[in-house]
């Protein structure tokens, strides 16, 4: 097929077609590319298919009350109990307006067919988290759209820009959830989104310029928060643009956009700074006759953040459209030793399990003592980035045992106090003692070798301790088997016992260093020997 210029999508469809016309047996029975056509009589039975089950199906069937989800949240997160609070109302009082809503809707539609549904007006509860790096944000979030079972998408707000300008648009988000989805575009429409790092797109004081990534992403993140339509192909996807082509020139028709009406929109961020903001103003407030005098609790930054109005978010550098449309705001505490103790101790998902189960696929068995347990909390206090501090710790004390017990004969592995201390000593004693269970478990290899040769023979044989001592040191320094260089090195040794104990009588031999190092020799030798003297040899 000849083209002029650069192929479109309808060329390529016309050139798949050419090919599989040109296969032996395309289009009759007796055959195609992929093997014989079934026909009746010697197709499958079908089964019977499977009732469809509607995509919102997640949300007719949700009935949790705000208690239900914390319970649950409880399982996975420790403390943050205000935010886990405030989450589990917000999320309730969102996915039972939808619930409501789509039975409304189709009990309309079977009503009045005729005429659009128009619903109650809803303010979307969507939700701002605040709080420091590493205290269960993004955790908490994910738990709860994995237990109502939505699509769930998480981006960093520093990825976004202005629409025209170089990076991510926004509205990649939606199609994301579209994607998680798996194409389900009225499944997607119930998911939530979440942004990471929102702090970072307030504008700053002394910016100048074009503020690509400040008030522009605000406003375009707005549009969406609110309700728009978002098309499910970006401009920019030149595959997704082929796709749309060929699905048009099949007659096949595809939803092109998604209502963000019901998608839950939740942003968070650290707000480094946002405590001098409250500071200021309620230094400014606390001034003059009948003002309250504040305590020295109510000047701390975990303090003042709870205090955060809108009007500091805005001076902090965020649009009052944008801040006014997360009318949830939830404060994250920053999280204590104790804290990071009882996520070890008591999380389902502790990282405790993970590092135990990393041990057990090398079949050996870790156990954290409870002052190890306490330990690594400490440690990773220090580290300041909340609980991803515990694997930070974990990651970097545990790694040489990691790396060496494998390979090892040692089977069990206990996290303790001492060993997260000096965790290379405590590795190179537990290295140590592996040599001794080694150099017992190779002497008994030999045992058993000469056990093995006499059940097998009937010839009983002994190395003496000279011997064994080279067989180990040799078999140690060139790292080889000992069980392996046995079978090696005395493959032939029944050959020749069997034919001395023929000539002498003799049920009863012992290996010298000699016969060790070169057995072939040493046995011949003795074979000759057995011939001109009755004796041992």
């Amino acid at each position: 097929m000849k083209l002029n210029g650069p192929p479109t999508p309808g060329d390529f469809e016309k050139h798949l077609k050419d090919l599989l016309k040109n296969f032996p047996g395309a289009g009759s029975g007796a055959g195609t590319p992929f093997g014989t056509t079934a026909t009746p009589e010697n197709a499958p039975p079908k089964e019977p298919e499977e009732p469809e089950v509607p995509a919102n199906q997640d949300i007719l069937d949700f009935n949790k009350t705000p208690k239900e989800l914390k319970s649950y949240l409880d399982r996975f997160v420790i403390r943050q109990d205000d935010a886990k609070k405030a989450l589990s109302v917000a999320i309730c009082d969102h996915y039972h307006h939808v619930r409501r809503t789509l039975i409304q809707e189709e009990e309309h539609a079977k009503k009045d067919p005729d005429n659009a549904f128009k619903g109650p007006r809803y303010a979307k509860q969507n939700i701002l988290l605040l709080g420091p790096t590493g205290v269960g944000k993004t955790y908490l979030v994910r738990t709860l759209a994995d237990m109502i079972g939505v699509p769930f998408v998480k981006a960093d707000a520093t990825k976004f820009s202005e629409t025209g300008y170089v990076g991510a648009d926004v509205e990649d988000l939606v199609r994301d959830l579209v994607r998680q989805a798996d194409g389900d575009i009225e499944r997607a429409q119930y998911g939530i989104v979440y942004v990471d790092e929102i702090d970072k797109i307030a504008r700053g004081e002394n910016k100048a310029g074009r503020d690509v990534s400040g008030r522009g992403v605000q406003i375009n993140l707005l549009k969406l928060m609110e309700e728009t339509e978002v098309s499910t192909r970006s401009q920019n996807d030149l595959a997704g643009q082929m796709a749309a082509m060929m699905d048009m020139q099949r007659g096949k028709k595809t939803a092109s956009s998604i209502n963000t009406r019901n998608i839950l929109f939740i942003v968070s961020g650290a707000f480094d700074g946002l405590d001098d903001v409250v500071r200021r103003r309620r230094r400014e407030t606390a001034v003059g006759f009948g003002a309250a005098t504040p305590t020295r609790d109510d000047w701390e930054p975990e303090a003042l953040m709870e205090q955060s109005q809108t009007r500091d978010f805005i001076e902090y550098g965020f649009e009052p459209e944008f801040i006014g449309r997360l009318p949830v705001r939830v404060v994250c505490q920053p999280l204590s030793v104790d804290d990071l103790h009882e996520i070890l101790a008591k999380s389902e998902d502790s990282l405790v399990r993970q590092y135990e189960s990393a041990f057990e696929a090398y079949g050996i068995h870790a156990q954290f003592a409870e002052d190890g347990m306490r330990r690594i909390a400490e440690l990773a206090s220090e580290e300041k980035t909340g609980a991803r501090g515990l694997m930070t710790v974990t990651e970097r004390a545990l790694r040489g045992f990691k790396f060496e017990l494998p390979s090892t004969h040692i089977r069990s592995l206990e996290v303790t106090r001492e060993l997260l201390d000096s965790p290379e000593s405590t590795l190179q004693e537990l290295l140590g003692q592996e040599k001794e269970i080694a150099e017992k478990q190779r002497v008994e290899e030999i045992s058993k070798m000469e056990q093995a040769f006499a059940e097998k023979h009937g010839i009983q044989i002994q190395f003496t301790e000279e011997a064994k001592s080279w067989i180990l040191e040799y078999t140690t320094s060139n790292d080889k088997s000992i069980g392996l260089f046995l079978k090696n090195q005395f493959k032939d040794l029944h050959f020749g016992l069997k034919l001395i104990s023929n000539n002498t009588g003799k049920k009863e031999f012992e290996l010298d260093l000699e016969m060790a190092q070169k057995p072939d020799p040493t046995l011949s030798r003795w074979v000759v020997e057995s011939y001109r003297t009755e004796g041992s040899p």
